[in-house]
Parts: structure tokens; C-alpha cells; sequence
């Protein structure tokens, strides 16, 4: 029996959660458009082609904010070929797939789908190949109300209302040897700090995001983002950090520890802005976009193409079957990021349907949800006020992935709006159960434990399927009660758990 312990009081709150943190993901890429959101012809599909069995599920997932079109077809892509009649527009190569862009989900149409789906559009802006001037036409077309060449051509085009679009992505992973147009640190910051001060005298409601450095990996990072930062801080809002987790484990409590390195990345990423902010002599803090994050995909790069000169409208890619295990390390990435919500405003899980994603659908058949769905769908529904600070006692293991990582990862959420508290509680030991006390100051007296839910399986690789959708879905806390402030709980090995308590 592993014994483990949190504390926390009502009077010490790290921060408000910015929904904004469950955000999501949409690329062209494999069947994500094509056959995922849009499949015009499905018995669920609209008149506009979207598939409405997605769109519930897109709801159920309970996503805030989406970010399009990418990514990395984002340094290749126009916007202007994805604007008015949709048989006037253009068939471009696709270079970050080896494919054809059809371009018949555009702009509006993508501003129509969030529509639908209850969801804030984010929109991703070309700086690598298309640059300075198709960034401020393409706010202006969004933005602006009217009696301007690109406004005006959105009214032509039926949307007589500006779309509003507030956040904005300066590129894409910009010093990336896989895109097209990559910069240097130097002309990625001037061409980004020269379109954002034109976004903001276009619109100054806009809030932009700067690109980082693709990866923690990579050769550049932080001086990449001192540069970056320094030229750009006073026009953008966040930085933008992606992180896509190791798969080649052998060890599953190695696994797990990416949810520690994920906060470790936050903690390196919030210090590099608050140094430039403070050679500034500023005020000003930059937060968080973290608008790319998941599990890396198994397959090499060659199988995330299509097969070179043969350049077909759409390939079956990245549609992973995720595991038991990787629920689990994807609740406790979802845990790092709320436990950073003082500087951590934006999120977004890369994919949302059928590329790496906890969105399924077979094409003319039914859509389905994969085991990261739960933990992603729970942490959104029950997401909702403060975080509040905690203080953890828990063993910990050592580990390649992060130096120290406890075995207890814990986030304590309070809502003062509905008197509502939430525990979300992953043991990452994988043959014990932990005896988990959580001391809740100023929170526990004269309420009630209303709902539990526990993410566990004895089979780590077991996954959800066409065949078998709902094989794994949470079930139930077996031992957890309430006394006054103090709760005590028994968790499954290797799992992942939430517990709600109303009044």
C-alpha cells in the first residue's frame, strides 16, 4: 500500500482556469477534414457536409477553443484558395503530405463547423511562405466590419457579420527543417513582430500568438525564444510550446513520466518570458498557447506521407489505437497543464477526429471514442473555477523521462460560483494501491461525494475499437468517503480518477 497525502485550503488559489485549456486540434491531414468533421453524403451530415455524430461527440469531449488549419500544411497553405464558390477553387499540392488540398473546407466554412460545434475558432496564419501582407489581408477579411477590400469580399461571400476571431498563430514551428520556408530565430521575429503590430492596429482585440522553437529538442531552444521574444514581446500575448511524448518506452512508469517533463517544459517556457520581461523592466507577462500536445505517433515519417508522385485528395495516417496506458498519461499531461493554469491560458490536444486523436469514425459508418477521450472529456466537465495550490506528499520513483516523479499526480479544482470541489488523482504505481488522504481546508464541511470516476484496467494495452467502442470507460471509485474536510480514498493501481464532491 502506497500512502500519499494533499492539502489545500479554499483561501490559497493558484489561479482561475481559463477554459480556453481544453482546446483541440484540426489539421488537414489524413481523414481529420476529409471523412472526419466533413463527409458530405453521411446519413449524420448536414447540408454543408458536416457530420453531425462528430459534432456530438466534439460537445461531449467538452472542447473550448480549436486551432486551424495547422500545423504543418500551415507554411505551404493560402488562405485565399479556401474563400468564395467552392467550384471556383483551386487544387494546390499539399507538400507536408505529398497530397492535393481541395480547399473545399476553407475559412468560412471551418467559421460555420464551430459554430455547430460551440467552439472558439483560433486561426493559424502562413508567416513562412505567404508572409506580412497575406497575414493583415487575411485578419481583415475576418475582422473587419466592412468598407474595406477584404471585408468587403467576406460580405460578398454571404458573412455580412465580421467573424471575430480572436486568437491568432504567427506560424507554425517556423525553425523546423520540415517546412517549407523555415526561418532563423532573427527573420522569424521580425516578420512576427511586424505582422503582429499590423494585426493589432487591424483589430486590437486580437490576441497573437509567437512561435517557439518547434521543439524542447531541438538545437535552438531558448535562444530561439530570447530572440523571438525580445523583438515581439510588446505585440504578442502567448508563446506557443508543442510537446509530443516519447512512445519508444519499454517501461510504463517511464511512460508516465512525460506528464512531469510536460511541466517541466512549462516551468523552462514561463521563465524564459518573465527573463525578457524582466531585461524589459515590464510589467507585462507573457502566458501560454500550448497549442500542440499528445503522444508522437508510431510510424516513421514516410508513412505520414503519401506515396511521392501520386498526390491523392486524402491517406489513411496516424490513426493510432490508443491504450489503457496512454489514458493515463494523457489525464496526467491534462493534470500538468491545469496545474500551470497561472500561465497556462490556451491548450490545444493535436488531433481532435481519426489523426492521433480520442475522435474515431469509419467512413459511411459510425464515429467513436477512444480511451483518451475519458480523461480529456472528465477533466473539461469538471473544470471549472479555481485551482487551487496544494501542498503533495507522496513516495516517489526515478526515472530517464524526469529526475523525481511522485507516484501520486493530484489537481485540486474549487468553483466558489457552485460550491463545487474536484480531485483528479492518477497513482502512477502500477502494482499498489495508494491510500490517499486529501485534507480540504474551508471546503469539506456540510457536503457530499455526488460522483466518482475511476480510469483503470488490469490490461495496460487494452483500447477501444469500431468493433468494441466502449470496452474501456470509466467506472466508479470502489472506497472513497468524506468526513468533514478530510477525504480518504483507495485508488486503483495505475489509474486515473476523479472525485466530486457538491454541496
Amino acid at each position: 500500500m502506497v500512502k500519499a497525502s494533499v492539502t489545500v485550503s479554499a483561501d490559497f488559489v493558484l489561479s482561475d482556469i481559463d477554459r480556453r485549456i481544453f482546446g483541440n486540434f484540426i489539421e488537414q491531414m489524413g481523414r481529420q477534414v476529409l471523412g472526419g468533421i466533413y463527409e458530405p453524403g453521411h446519413p449524420t451530415a448536414d447540408e454543408k457536409g458536416f457530420r453531425h455524430d462528430v459534432i456530438d461527440l466534439v460537445k461531449e469531449l467538452g472542447v473550448t477553443i480549436v486551432r486551424y488549419p495547422g500545423g504543418n500544411i500551415l507554411s505551404g497553405y493560402n488562405w485565399k484558395n479556401g474563400i468564395g464558390p467552392r467550384e471556383e477553387r483551386p487544387r494546390t499540392l499539399c507538400l507536408s503530405r505529398f497530397t492535393i488540398e481541395t480547399h473545399q473546407v476553407g475559412t468560412n466554412e471551418f467559421i460555420d463547423w464551430c459554430k455547430l460545434a460551440d467552439v472558439e475558432p483560433m486561426l493559424a496564419i502562413n508567416l513562412e511562405s505567404e508572409g506580412f501582407d497575406s497575414a493583415r489581408e487575411y485578419v481583415e477579411y475576418c475582422n473587419h466590419k466592412g468598407g474595406s477590400q477584404w471585408s468587403d469580399l467576406r460580405i460578398e461571400h454571404g458573412y455580412a457579420e465580421p467573424h471575430k476571431v480572436q486568437v491568432w498563430c504567427l506560424g507554425n514551428e517556423p525553425d523546423g527543417h520540415w517546412q517549407i520556408a523555415a526561418h532563423s530565430a532573427e527573420t522569424y521575429a521580425r516578420i512576427a513582430t511586424e505582422t503582429a503590430k499590423a494585426i493589432k492596429w487591424i483589430d486590437p482585440n486580437t490576441q497573437l500568438t509567437l512561435a517557439p522553437s518547434a521543439a524542447r529538442s531541438m538545437p535552438y531552444y531558448g535562444e530561439w525564444e530570447r530572440i523571438a521574444l525580445e523583438d515581439a514581446f510588446d505585440y504578442v500575448d502567448f508563446i506557443a510550446p508543442h510537446m509530443y511524448f516519447k512512445d519508444d518506452h519499454k517501461d510504463t512508469s517511464e511512460y508516465l513520466a512525460w506528464a512531469d517533463q510536460m511541466n517541466g517544459y512549462i516551468k523552462e517556457m514561463v521563465a524564459m518570458c518573465d527573463a525578457v520581461a524582466g531585461k524589459k523592466r515590464s510589467q507585462k507577462r507573457i502566458m501560454l498557447s500550448f497549442d500542440e500536445w499528445n503522444i508522437g505517433a508510431r510510424w516513421p515519417i514516410e508513412e505520414k506521407r503519401a506515396v511521392p508522385g501520386e498526390w491523392p485528395e486524402r491517406i489513411t495516417i496516424l490513426e493510432e489505437a490508443y491504450t489503457v496506458e496512454d489514458a493515463l498519461l494523457i489525464g496526467g499531461a491534462m493534470q500538468a497543464l491545469l496545474n500551470n493554469a497561472d500561465r497556462v491560458k490556451v491548450a490545444c490536444f493535436a488531433q481532435l477526429v481519426n489523426c492521433i486523436a480520442p475522435i474515431m469514425t469509419v467512413d459511411n459508418g459510425p464515429a467513436w471514442r477512444q480511451t483518451i477521450f475519458w480523461p480529456l472529456s472528465l477533466a473539461s466537465k469538471y473544470g471549472h473555477g479555481q485551482v487551487l495550490q496544494q501542498v503533495v506528499d507522496s513516495p516517489s520513483y526515478k526515472a530517464k523521462t524526469w529526475h523525481d516523479v511522485p507516484y501520486l499526480l493530484s489537481t485540486v479544482i474549487n468553483d466558489p460560483k457552485t460550491g463545487r470541489t474536484t480531485i483528479i488523482a492518477a497513482n502512477r504505481h502500477l502494482t499498489e494501491t495508494m491510500d490517499l488522504t486529501v485534507l480540504l481546508k474551508g471546503l469539506g464541511q456540510g457536503r457530499r461525494i455526488s460522483h466518482t470516476h475511476e480510469l483503470a484496467n488490469d490490461n495496460l494495452k487494452a483500447v477501444n475499437s469500431a468493433d468494441d467502442p466502449d470496452n474501456i470507460v470509466p467506472g466508479e471509485i470502489d472506497v472513497v468517503e468524506l468526513a468533514g474536510e478530510q477525504l480518504t480514498a483507495k485508488l486503483k493501481p495505475a489509474s486515473w480518477n476523479v472525485i466530486v464532491i457538491d454541496q
